[in-house]
């Protein structure tokens, strides 16, 4: 099915991280490996482009060259915009933004980094064709949940050029490919790595432990009283005699846990200990994965947690936790668009939710995807094996809860989580997912290597600072 692809293989819309807000990592100063893209949703910009060419004092408005890579131009305009956009996406994550004369010398060197990469690429004769780009402008509209006549307005409203969008997007296309073609030569992956890695002794391997914890939290409120404080108590008793007799900890979350997001069935996600509130860790140091220990008393309340998973940090995990759902998918076209796929889809969660429609009749009646004739039901799945914007929409529900429609690069999804479980990976699927973890590291160290390459071979003759 369509639908389901392996993690390396990228929406293009990721592209657009890169275009309209630069990553955290590049503020820093570090590289990036170029199969490493997030997803993506567009940030307010703003009318950026009516403040290009004026420094912080307002003292200069003309546009002026401050670097030449290989006699090619960087402008100051060219930086500061980078700068703003990297600014304003830094300060959305709530990130400590550098100052802005730091800002742009890491922005001005990540320029021309790319710049001489460009170069290379149109050296060695590799192109990005008009479809590619096409494709690539249509599925940033889809990311971001409307038209690409929608997208076109938006840019435009933001003070953007959409012909200079397009430009930026074959620039990443091209910086993606040269990137790949360069490196997947120099990235190997030997059943000795894998054997070091699995067995512990692979020296680049950090040694902190990684949790992926769920909770349920039965509240008490600031100013209870001894017998409500006893009264809830003993709700979480209850709560922890079902969750050791055998009762599904994900309906118990549902059933017993004060947390405004239960959704995801009271997981707290794959992190270090000290990520964690160091109640948790204590309680859990001689509990097994699987185990439940509590109830702990905090100043929020009772907790109950739950082990699901315990792995040394950055090694690949012994078991793994797969969904099971069913979808719906209108295709938009001339005969239907996309918001009139999402109007049919929210009617038909309505309908479902009123007990008037069966998923399963639906999606043989209704869904275009090869699914359709199972009822939408999609199996079993783990992570990484469907498009990014599905699997994170999917991971969000509830067993037996029916999303919202959602907008993919495939079309229109109502999408139901059915069962979810957690499956212990078989020697052969944890020697693959060592070979992926170390396939990325390698790529990332060789990406830093080659980039080195490209800018020491490159000519750069720095001008004016930037402003």
């Amino acid at each position: 099915m369509p639908l389901v692809q392996a993690r390396l293989c990228l929406p293009l819309a990721a592209m657009l991280a890169v275009l309209l807000a630069s990553s955290t990592l590049w503020a820093q100063g570090q590289p990036r490996s170029p199969g490493t893209f997030n997803q993506l949703r567009l940030p307010n910009i703003g009318s950026t482009g009516s403040t290009l060419g004026a420094n912080a004092g307002g003292q200069r408005q003309a546009d002026y060259i401050v670097a030449v890579v290989n006699s090619e131009p960087v402008t100051n305009n060219e930086v500061r915009a980078r700068v703003l956009r990297t600014e304003q996406q830094m300060a959305q994550q709530g990130v400590t933004v550098p100052p802005r004369a730091e800002m742009s010398r890491q922005m001005l060197e990540r320029i021309i980094v790319e710049r001489a990469q460009l170069q290379l690429a149109k050296e060695l004769g590799v192109q990005i064709s008009e479809s590619a780009v096409d494709e690539a402008a249509l599925n940033v509209a889809r990311q971001n949940q409307m038209t690409l006549e929608e997208l076109r307005r938006r840019m435009t409203a933001d003070g953007l050029v959409f012909s200079q969008f397009r430009a930026d997007l074959r620039n990443e296309l091209l910086l993606t490919r040269i990137r790949e073609r360069e490196l997947d030569s120099r990235v190997k992956i030997s059943e000795q790595d894998i054997d070091q890695l699995l067995s512990g002794q692979d020296t680049g391997q950090p040694s902190a432990l990684e949790v992926n914890l769920a909770q349920i939290l039965v509240a008490v409120p600031e100013n209870a009283s001894p017998e409500q404080v006893a009264s809830l108590q003993a709700r979480a008793q209850l709560a922890m005699d079902r969750a050791r007799g055998g009762a599904d900890f994900a309906a118990l979350v549902k059933e017993f846990s004060s947390l405004a997001d239960r959704s995801a069935d009271g997981q707290m996600g794959l992190r270090t200990e000290d990520r964690y509130p160091q109640l948790f860790i204590d309680a859990i140091q001689n509990v097994p994965v699987g185990g439940v220990a509590g109830p702990l008393r905090s100043g929020a309340g009772f907790h109950l947690i739950k082990v699901l998973e315990k792995k040394r940090a950055g090694m690949p995990g012994t078991s793994v936790t797969e969904t099971r759902a069913r979808h719906i998918l209108l295709r938009p076209g001339e005969q239907l668009s996309e918001a009139a796929a999402a109007a049919r889809l929210a009617d038909f969660k309505r309908r479902i939710a009123a007990g008037q429609a069966d998923f399963a009749a639906l999606a043989r009646e209704h869904s275009q995807d090869g699914s359709a004739k199972e009822g939408g039901d999609l199996g079993w799945v783990g992570p990484g094996m469907l498009v990014p914007e599905f699997e994170e929409r999917m991971n969000s529900l509830a067993p037996g809860q029916v999303s919202d429609p959602l907008v993919s690069r495939f079309g229109v999804h109502l999408i139901q989580v059915m069962e979810r479980r957690t499956t212990k990976l078989s020697p052969r699927e944890q020697r693959e997912a060592a070979r992926a973890m170390l396939r990325e590291r390698k790529y990332e160290e060789a990406y830093i290597t080659w980039s080195q390459e490209v800018r020491g071979r490159a000519y750069v003759e720095y001008r004016e600072p930037p402003q």
